[in-house]
């Protein structure tokens, strides 16, 4: 293996597997060898790519070239980045893809048809336009490794059955819904049932409060709901079914701190007007 200096080339380039120099004249004045041509650009080319993939924070920016990936690894992860550059992805967006699925640009990955469906889906059964998609995978890029037969199909069914509607706007809630599997959903519906509601009413609430998909029921719902029933000796059906953000707002900081203030006072308020208020609003109302 030899260190060679490239023409008009300010740094060393290892070469490998170059055949000795031959006993020449050139060869006793110690002059340097040219290396061919096509593996000159070769290894700028590889240096290249390995510059651009750091640059999208793909690839870790301290990686030196000697340890880089092989060039088909580059190539394959270049390919990838092309194909959802073609979907509207542009390179600042590349670094948040990276960190939170990382997955996304292994050499062992899934193949690009899977992204390929995943759009086909979202333009077809979501009627999300380019933009739309973009912005729901940027909000959630785990949706790419979602198979559409058995995550993305049925959970898009399940939530219209519920009655929620356009999924395709972009927001960071319509994002995670998609990548939630249906037993995930199912649980806070079967929550909402256990404690009194019926199947069209726990699905009203939901439609009407899609977060409450996102909260456990064993550390949020049910112990909302039991201070709601419990220590406000509220009827808990009729109010979820009246105000479903209830569930949003923070038990030790909101909903506690406001019933006992309320309760000192010897007055009641309808749950809206005891929530909905801000803090300024509320407490010069009932001082």
């Amino acid at each position: 293996m030899l260190l060679l200096s490239l023409p008009n080339h300010p740094n060393p380039t290892t070469i490998c597997s170059l055949s000795p120099p031959t006993n020449t004249p050139q060869s006793h004045h110690h002059h340097s060898l040219s290396p061919p041509q096509h593996l000159l650009r070769f290894r700028i080319s590889h240096r290249e790519n390995l510059r651009y993939l750091q640059t999208l924070k793909i690839l870790n920016p301290e990686t030196k070239s000697l340890i880089s990936p092989p060039p088909e690894t580059l190539t394959q992860i270049l390919s990838t980045v092309d194909l959802l550059k073609s979907k509207g992805f542009s390179d600042p967006d590349f670094p948040r893809l990276a960190f939170l699925c990382p997955d996304l640009f292994s050499p062992s990955r899934l193949p690009h048809s899977q992204i390929e469906s995943v759009f086909a889906f979202l333009a077809a059964d979501l009627s999300a336009s380019i933009e739309e998609s973009h912005g729901l995978i940027l909000k959630c890029p785990q949706i790419l490794n979602s198979n559409v037969e058995f995550c993305l199909r049925p959970t898009v069914s399940y939530l219209r059955e519920l009655g929620l509607k356009k999924l395709n706007a972009p927001s960071s809630l319509n994002a995670h819904l998609l990548n939630t599997r249906i037993d995930k959903l199912e649980e806070r519906v079967g929550f909402l049932m256990s404690v009194g509601l019926t199947r069209d009413e726990s699905a009203t609430v939901c439609a009407r409060f899609p977060a409450i998909f996102g909260y456990s029921v064993e550390n949020n719902l049910r112990p909302k709901f039991e201070y709601l029933v419990r220590e406000m000796k509220r009827d808990g059906v009729e109010e979820v079914k009246g105000l479903p953000q209830y569930f949003g707002y923070s038990l030790e900081k909101r909903i506690v701190p406001r019933h006992l203030h309320l309760k000192r006072r010897d007055v009641v308020v309808p749950l809206k007007k005891m929530l909905w208020w801000g803090d300024e609003k509320f407490y010069a109302k009932w001082k």
